[in-house]
């Protein structure tokens, strides 16, 4: 295992940065001053910055016009577009893109692929089934009928929903009891789009699905399709944990070296210092185990547990250490933290939203727990 990263994801990282360089957090919509979402669309502007940079084709393989990067090079993309509060779907377009691409078909990539790493065609993935509670696929039935499937059923805090061109339903067969994925139009017949609301005050949607009838060619039943996509999604918001948390304790650091009391810099005091600390060891852990699971969906490198125990532990550390970063700088901020005037208030909405997205430490623990005991260990 070596966490040295290659020239090309190095490259990503600075093309990343030149295109967030222009983001200010200040600016980002607050959920505190709308009643609401806090707009109508995300950031389309900044999108076509990316498509320009060749960020949202990240992963494409050269004959979808593609670098042909892997989970490692989007983690660090993702890192720096949290830092900023980035208002895109990047983790969503792209991880339903390159699963289109490992497990669809010809006449799917041919459609899809080209105009989704130009920005031209937005994808989003539904991951949280009815409840948030329970797997995805088992939200939605997928029967086959001759060269159509239709799909019964809904998903619910669907990101992005609102405005993708595409949405990837995880679902179950009908004639096989296997997880399938569906590529299925915003706008088509049995297609209810109703509005719901993040802690961020972005737009999600409710996905009811009656009796909707897509192609068999838009249709992904490709053994583990699903899975690796979930995977992706899972590692992805642990990425962008990590890059929010880090933004966060920089602003810390920068306010608490220049608030005095008694005369002295508060970062000086024992109890800052000793608060701050605890939360960089948080960050690290988020760090070192974020890249533990991207290497290994990236190198299919095998281990004593699943990959998928993995990403439960980054998970984990992800939304416990992202929570505890955002409440210690709330609290080491004092009052303005808490201004709406300063942009804290927006980056602890935020981390509320990733600690909670394909759910929270508690589910990836249980998560662990089975493969523990399905693989022990020693």
């Amino acid at each position: 295992m070596d966490f040295t990263f290659t020239e090309e994801q190095q490259a990503a990282v600075e093309a990343a940065r030149a295109v967030f360089a222009g983001v200010a957090p200040d600016g980002v919509p607050s959920p505190a001053l709308t009643a609401g979402a806090v707009a109508d669309d995300f950031d389309r502007t900044l999108w076509a910055k990316l498509a320009d940079a060749d960020l949202l084709s990240l992963l494409l393989d050269a004959r979808h016009g593609g670098a042909g990067l892997d989970a490692v090079a989007l983690c660090l993309v993702l890192r720096e577009s949290a830092k900023v509060l980035a208002r895109v779907p990047l983790l969503e377009s792209t991880a339903a893109a390159v699963t289109v691409q490992t497990y669809g078909g010809e006449e799917l990539k041919a459609d899809l692929l080209a105009r989704a790493g130009r920005g031209e065609v937005v994808l989003t993935v539904a991951a949280n089934g009815r409840t948030g509670h329970d797997g995805a696929e088992l939200a939605v039935t997928a029967r086959p009928e001759g060269d159509l499937w239709a799909l019964d059923g809904m998903q619910t805090a669907v990101p992005w929903a609102q405005n993708a061109d595409f949405v990837l339903v995880p679902a179950l067969s009908s004639d096989s009891g296997r997880s399938v994925l569906a590529v299925v139009p915003r706008v088509h017949e049995g297609v209810l789009l109703a509005e719901q609301f993040s802690t961020t005050g972005e737009r999600l949607g409710e996905l009811r699905l009656d009796s909707v009838r897509v192609p068999a060619r838009d249709v992904i039943d490709a053994d583990g399709a699903w899975e690796s996509l979930r995977d992706l999604l899972a590692t992805g918001t642990c990425a962008l944990a990590l890059g929010l948390g880090e933004g966060v304790l920089g602003m810390t650091s920068e306010y608490t070296s220049k608030r005095e009391q008694f005369g002295f810099p508060v970062a000086t005091f024992q109890a800052v210092a000793v608060q701050a600390a605890d939360r960089y060891i948080d960050l690290r852990a988020m760090e070192a185990t974020l890249w533990q699971a991207a290497w290994r969906i990236s190198s299919g490198a095998g281990g004593a547990l699943p990959a998928s125990g993995d990403i439960a532990v980054a998970k984990i550390w992800a939304s416990e250490g992202v929570r505890r970063v955002v409440q210690t700088a709330q609290h080491l901020h004092g009052g303005i933290g808490a201004d709406t005037d300063y942009p804290l208030h927006r980056y602890h909405a935020w981390a509320k939203h990733l600690e909670l997205s394909l759910g929270p430490a508690a589910a990836h623990e249980e998560t662990l727990g089975d493969l523990l005991a399905a693989h022990p260990l020693g």
